[in-house]
């Protein structure tokens, strides 16, 4: 993967690595990392991060490792890590032959916490969840300390050893750093460096039953591994000073500089893996890779490029202030990527049948001409596809009106129309069923205009088609957004309140042109007058062919919203 985030006054962390390498900081060396916790699927906001630190390390010819920061084995699981395996190699990035555990780190973590206790930095501590949350007092009180807090070196050794051997229950003791109750920055307060829980763990087994708290093992990951710049978002701030007291205090070899930038934010879509577990949970949404869902593997799913989230997260730069960032922002990216890399096709998602009743042949048979349009109209390189035009086709339904609205230009009776790349037509009569349901149009066609435009033939209209016979039944599926208001984690009520209830519209019967029977999963199309669509991942078969929609050509959200 070549493309890098673009250096720009907005990534204030490459002007601090230019800085460091100025003055010889880590050895003019720039090492990062991306360490996800394997308790759910990667989102989009995980990209922006993705992103940062491996992009960071192509820039200044470093490294960047993918870790695992797997302490929590109540929450996490296999397939969550290879799911984010997969997200990352999709989107571009390579992490070689540098894929750490923090699990992996477990031993020496523990002789670390030992000789903590040894140097009088931490304790044994009896008290329980809750006693603890209120001796920790808040953010206008001082703590409390603890009444184990002065136990003795040899008392705290044997206890922390018995701990690990397993003699307690989840929660009867834990062990805490000792530093200070009654500081301002409550993640200071004697914070919990190890657990007891009697959890089998995905890479370990059965070997533990405590283990590590995130603060405390993920700075002492970092520094094991050499990384020099540990890149993370804004809500991590207040825990620096605990990152750098515990590196102080183990006394490594290596002591990484941690760097907070803005996290990322979308309107119309929840960032929290909570609640994105609770969406899946309860078959809110039809599992994390649904393509609503802002995960990576549900966008990859819904149509979405790699280019096109690269690029997203290079034009919003990095920053430390925290934003909100117009999802129209995202889709933009990802038409300017489709336009360049789609190639067209035609697809009637509401067919209506038409009969050209004077397309036939010197003897009165009915005709039928090969065209061969361009897949591309800017991309000569990609060729041409073959559609046969007949006496028979498909238009959408929603092409055709008997009592056309002010300003429609598309087929009504006795109006004309040109079909894309074909000739023009007549619409003559309108054939009916017994309820007066619209079955079948009943047109004319000019010979003179297939691919031209006569002089004083003026038809304002250009509708899409595809040939009865020919054509290629699919289901596709009409994705919206999922929530319908701008920001569902902070508005008032439940999130899941404001799920949109159209987020999902399934078509069965469509109508595609015949190139389409070629299609494999994953390949992407523009639906020409429609939008951007990808064969489903999971679904699409060439006998059972599944398209979902991607974006639409042009954003109507906004418009939709405001009326």
């Amino acid at each position: 993967m070549t493309n890098s985030m673009t250096e720009s006054p907005s990534n204030f962390i490459h002007q601090i690595i230019r800085e460091d390498q100025k003055n010889n900081k880590h050895n003019g060396k720039v090492h990062t990392r991306f360490p996800p916790e394997p308790n759910g699927y990667l989102h989009i906001g995980h990209a922006k991060a993705i992103c940062l630190n491996f992009t960071t390390a192509q820039t200044f010819s470093g490294q960047c490792n993918l870790r695992f920061d797997d302490t929590n084995p109540e929450k996490e699981n296999v397939e969550f890590i290879n799911s984010i395996k997969s997200s990352i190699s999709w989107l571009g990035f390579d992490w070689e032959d540098r894929e750490f555990y923090s699990s992996s780190y477990f031993d020496r973590l523990y002789e670390l916490a030992v000789k903590l206790v040894e140097d009088g930095n931490a304790y044994v501590c009896s008290l329980s969840p809750e006693q603890s949350r209120e001796y920790r007092g808040n953010l206008t009180e001082p703590g409390k300390n603890s009444p184990d807090r002065e136990r003795s070196i040899e008392e705290n050794l044997d206890l922390f050893s018995r701990m690990e051997a397993g003699e307690f229950g989840d929660s009867e003791y834990s062990l805490r750093a000792k530093i200070d109750m009654a500081s301002p920055n409550m993640n200071m307060r004697d914070p919990i460096l190890y657990r007891i829980r009697h959890q089998h763990h995905h890479q370990t087994g059965d070997e533990w039953c405590i283990y590590p708290m995130y603060d405390f093992t993920h700075c002492i990951s970092d520094a094991l591994e050499g990384i020099t710049h540990s890149l993370c978002s804004l809500e991590f701030e207040d825990h620096r000073p605990l990152y750098d007291w515990v590196l102080d205090k183990v006394d490594l070899p290596a002591h990484p500089q941690q760097i907070e930038f803005a996290r990322l934010n979308i309107n119309y879509t929840i960032m929290s893996k909570r609640k994105l577990k609770q969406l899946v949970d309860e078959n809110l949404v039809n599992g994390w890779d649904d393509p609503r869902m802002p995960t990576l593997e549900g966008m990859r799913r819904r149509g979405y490029t790699p280019a096109s989230i690269r690029n997203f997260c290079e034009n919003i730069g990095v920053t430390r202030t925290n934003s909100m960032v117009d999802v129209a922002m995202l889709e933009h990216a990802l038409r300017e990527d489709l336009d360049q890399t789609s190639p067209r096709a035609m697809a009637v998602l509401r067919p209506l049948k038409i009969v050209i009743e004077d397309y036939l042949d010197g003897q009165g048979e009915d005709k039928e001409e090969v065209l061969t349009p361009s897949r591309h109209p800017k991309d000569e390189s990609m060729g041409k596809r073959e559609i046969t035009f007949r006496r028979e086709l498909y238009i959408d339904r929603n092409d055709f009106e008997e009592v056309p609205p002010p300003g429609f230009k598309r087929l009504t009776i006795g109006g004309e129309v040109r079909l894309r790349g074909a000739y023009v037509i007549k619409c003559e009569e309108v054939i009916k069923d017994a309820e007066g349901n619209i079955t079948e149009l009943r047109c004319t066609h000019d010979a003179a205009t297939l691919g031209a435009k006569p002089e004083g033939r003026k038809v304002k209209g250009v509708i899409h088609w595809v040939p009865l016979q020919d054509a290629l039944e699919a289901e596709v599926r009409l994705y919206d957004r999922l929530f319908l208001e701008e920001n569902p984690d902070k508005a008032d009520g439940d999130y899941r309140d404001f799920i949109n209830p159209d987020s999902i519209q399934i078509l069965q019967g469509c109508m595609l042109e015949p190139s389409l029977k070629q299609a494999q999963a994953e390949d992407r199309f523009q639906f020409e007058r429609e939008g951007y669509f990808v064969a489903d991942r999971e679904e699409h078969k060439s006998d059972k062919p599944v398209f979902n929609l991607t974006v639409g050509l042009r954003d109507t959200w906004g418009k939709a919203q405001n009326k």
